[in-house]
């Protein structure tokens, strides 16, 4: 156990984001997501934190990494299928946990389905939480740490 860290956040999870570098790609998703399948076809890191909203992952992350400052869109969400212009719940509690826990606060873009999940296969991680809200999945992409 160790202080000041949010206790959300597994060993495996702390290791992963101190590992990653500047412009690696973090997928947070729900339960729904494929995410283990994902991650096995493409040799990316998973790691399950069943019972946790994606959101309250994204607030512990936001904590200790910064968001990418030099990329026009540091983070995507997935479009609700037939309606692109719909905004779900989960997508608004995304937002409002980057403006109020982001070093580097910024809008969120979004991508079709099938974009999101090939922008997925690249990605260093992916964490699967518990979130049972649909359309709960967010690439967040790591910024450099400045001292």
């Amino acid at each position: 156990m160790l202080r000041n860290i949010n206790p959300l956040l597994s060993p495996d999870l702390l290791h992963i984001l101190a590992a990653m570098g500047h412009g690696d790609d973090l997928v947070i998703a729900d339960a729904n997501y494929p995410g283990e399948q994902i991650a096995r076809t493409n040799g990316c890191r998973y790691v399950r934190l069943d019972g946790i909203l994606a959101t309250d992952v994204l607030k512990a992350v936001l904590e200790l990494m910064p968001l990418d400052d030099f990329v026009e869109d540091p983070a995507y969400v997935m479009e609700v299928v037939g309606d692109t212009a719909e905004i779900p719940p989960v997508v608004t509690e995304f937002q409002s946990v980057i403006k109020d826990a982001a070093d580097n606060p910024a809008d969120i873009a979004s991508m079709n389905r099938f974009a999101f999940y090939e922008r997925s296969q690249n990605a260093y991680a992916i964490v699967q939480t518990g979130e049972r809200r649909l359309y709960g999945n967010i690439i967040v992409k790591k910024g450099v740490v400045r001292l």
